[in-house]
């Protein structure tokens, strides 16, 4: 890959991003960063999420630093295929188009294993098979426009990840570690493969992945707990080791908005192993890049969401 990317590119490197519409999962953490950032670099921002009372917070912050700012809360919870649908439902009966989709809400190791309302394991139905979802129901729209892009967050833990098709859903052996990469390698491969499938039936939509380093967001005490050795140390460790969440957006921003951003390309931060800096392309696991395996990958998908790309 040769692309150039700017030297120390932050959120003062966004473009205008006027007349542009995005729809960001997410109202909290990475999710409210980009939004912000969106919004105040023009955007029509809908932040969709599945607690009213945050999304609403969130609007009233934005609405205190940039009261000219187009930006709304949507309600969607992305381990209901139900709600999933009605969103898309809604979304596609008040628009005619969708320039930007950010997949970034997360579930991170749950202690124990837990499932959606449709019976996914909790992981890989919130963080990926929700997305994947979400996406379909949007694509339409996505098609129709403004050299639309989607940027679907993985994470450096996907370099340890596996998809295990005979225990797709951790029912034999749920390790939380495990099945959270296993659903953020599930993201790469599908941010890869919906570039791929793009390309050959001709939708014109720029696929790209990113992740945000180790940020200091709620991901971790709202997953394993506050009181786990891993929100242990996210609580006091978190200045030396947690890069401030509005850095970590920075990767998803420049795929979101920067004009050299190509897709099919996987973005992060340049320093300490990926951990944090300024906007670099990330290193891809080798079997993020297995295309037989995403091809089933995807078909497994639309088989347990039961929906199709068209």
């Amino acid at each position: 890959m040769t692309e150039n990317i700017k030297r120390n590119w932050t959120a003062k490197d966004i473009p205008s991003q006027k007349d542009r519409s995005v729809v960001i999962t997410g109202t909290g953490g990475i999710g409210y960063e980009t939004a912000l950032e969106m919004a105040l670099a023009g955007a029509e921002v809908i932040m969709a999420g599945r607690n009213r009372d945050k999304g609403e917070e969130a609007i009233s912050k934005f609405n205190k630093m940039n009261p000219a700012g187009k930006i709304r809360f949507e309600k969607l919870d992305l381990a209901d295929l139900t709600s999933i649908e009605a969103f898309g439902e809604r979304i596609r009966a008040e628009r005619k188009s969708l320039d930007i989709l950010v997949n970034n809400a997360a579930v991170m190791t749950p202690p124990h294993r837990k499932v959606t309302k449709d019976g996914f394991e909790l992981q890989m139905g919130t963080n990926y098979l929700g997305h994947f979802a979400l996406t379909a129901h949007l694509l339409p729209l996505l098609r129709r426009g403004n050299k639309p892009r989607v940027i679907t967050l993985s994470s450096i833990a996907h370099l340890s990840g596996i998809i295990n098709f005979d225990d797709f859903q951790s029912e034999h052996n749920y390790k939380p570690m495990v099945t959270y990469s296993q659903s953020k390698l599930a993201c790469l491969m599908f941010a890869l493969e919906l570039q791929r499938r793009s390309e050959a039936a001709g939708w014109g939509i720029s696929s790209m992945a990113a992740h945000p380093g180790i940020s200091r967001t709620e991901l971790i005490p709202n997953g394993a707990g506050k009181n786990s050795p891993a929100g242990i140390a996210r609580r006091l460790l978190g200045p030396i080791l947690f890069q401030p969440a509005a850095h970590g957006a920075w990767s998803v921003l420049y795929a979101g908005t920067a004009e050299d951003a190509t897709g099919g390309t996987y973005y992060g931060p340049s320093r300490m192993n990926e951990t944090r800096g300024y906007p670099t392309i990330a290193k891809i696991a080798p079997q993020a890049k297995d295309v037989e395996a995403a091809s089933r990958l995807w078909e497994v998908s639309e088989k347990l969401t039961n929906v199709k790309f068209i």
